[in-house]
């Protein structure tokens, strides 16, 4: 809590030098609006000929502070000659936390002309000491063990619309981890987890999608609703065969002028012989914020998350959220009684006209948590 304190000095700090470099007349606009207009100084700074430079400063109970350095491209197809088309995104970041984890990522999202058809390619490369809590429910904290691994991933899906709204197609994933460090005589010591010496995945999948959302990064209506299926098999150079199903449901209302509300179901079934690193897991900073990422994970995980966003002052808002989930060794083994719940508060600060924004949640699960980041969850 010292060091988010001396950060955020530190930058209210810079932002009162930028301020007192403004022209007299935003002065003139009263404290309050003179804090928006160096925000809004500040960002268009960073931005250049569409490629955005920011501090990458992160945080999440799962890396602690991370720093580093983030760039990203927001831009549209180069044959787009319509409005309609969606923007294509190009984030890079390096990343470095207090908890030794570094972390290279580059991301390609890619609307060709008229959204007819959607690329998304993402690489990774990870040194990341972590937590394992054990699989299953009954789990804590004090059980915790750490381990690190060196891994790299890797993923490129191709999307073709078939139909107003509906896309399909094909996936390749493919990982491979080296676990390098582990507590003598817990439970990833003792060689009875699968994953626990390292694994080497890869496989192939389909996904289908239907998006009818008005605005990839700030949906105020339509839906986004998603299903694939991904299977890793030793004739893919797979060291574990198994497959995992994803369903992914969201919808987008809105409620009242600049007030929209969010709702999520997802689920997550894996069947065969599965690394303890792939199979369904709830918490993290995307599914029930406030539980630590993978502290329950078991075969199967569902998830029920919603939002109410709401507009404070120009480009900051505010965001309100709940979330409900539970995971489960079968699909019998699912139970109203074995929900668990969590929700916070989160604050928006619009980066771009498209609507990218920056995000800070606090969230209350199983901890209190707090994230900070870009774009929105869900």
């Amino acid at each position: 809590m010292k060091r988010i304190l001396f950060f955020s000095l530190t930058l209210f700090g810079m932002t009162l030098q930028v301020w007192a470099q403004m022209e007299s007349e935003s002065r003139n606009k009263g404290f309050i609006e003179g804090l928006f207009d160096t925000a809004d100084e500040v960002i268009g700074f960073i931005s250049r000929d569409k490629w955005t430079f920011i501090p990458a400063i992160t945080y999440a109970p799962e890396t602690s502070l991370g720093l580093g350095a983030r760039a990203i491209k927001v831009f549209r197809h180069q044959n787009a000659e319509d409005s309609l088309t969606r923007p294509s995104t190009l984030p890079i970041t390096f990343l470095y936390t207090l908890n030794r984890q570094a972390f290279l990522t580059g991301e390609l999202n890619l609307w060709k002309s008229e959204n007819n058809a959607y690329l998304n390619a993402r690489v990774e490369l990870a040194d990341f000491p972590f937590k394992f809590s054990g699989i299953g429910e009954n789990v804590g904290e004090m059980q915790d063990e750490l381990y690190a691994t060196r891994y790299f991933y890797f993923h490129i899906n191709y999307e073709k619309r078939i139909a107003p709204g509906i896309y399909i197609g094909p996936r390749y994933e493919f990982r491979a981890d080296d676990i390098y460090e582990k507590e003598t005589g817990k439970m990833l010591d003792s060689g009875h987890i699968p994953g626990s010496d390292g694994q080497r995945l890869s496989g192939i999948g389909m996904v289908l999608n239907y998006d009818t959302r008005d605005n990839i990064f700030q949906p105020a209506n339509g839906a986004f609703h998603q299903a694939s299926y991904m299977g890793f098999h030793s004739a893919l150079g797979s060291n574990f065969s198994f497959s995992q199903y994803v369903l992914d449901f969201r919808k987008y209302l809105t409620v009242r002028p600049s007030h929209v509300w969010v709702g999520q179901a997802w689920f997550s079934f894996t069947s065969g012989d599965a690394p303890f690193q792939h199979i369904s897991l709830i918490g993290g900073s995307d599914v029930m914020r406030g539980y630590f990422e993978g502290r329950f994970r078991d075969r199967h995980a569902m998830a029920y998350q919603t939002e109410y966003r709401l507009p404070v002052h120009r480009n900051l808002g505010l965001v309100l959220f709940g979330s409900a989930g539970q995971i489960s060794p079968d699909l019998s083994g699912f139970r109203w009684g074995k929900f668990r719940y969590g929700g916070g508060v989160g604050f928006r600060y619009k980066l771009n006209d498209d609507g990218l924004n920056i995000r800070l949640d606090i969230a209350v699960g199983d901890q209190k948590a707090f994230y900070f980041g870009l774009n929105e969850v869900i």
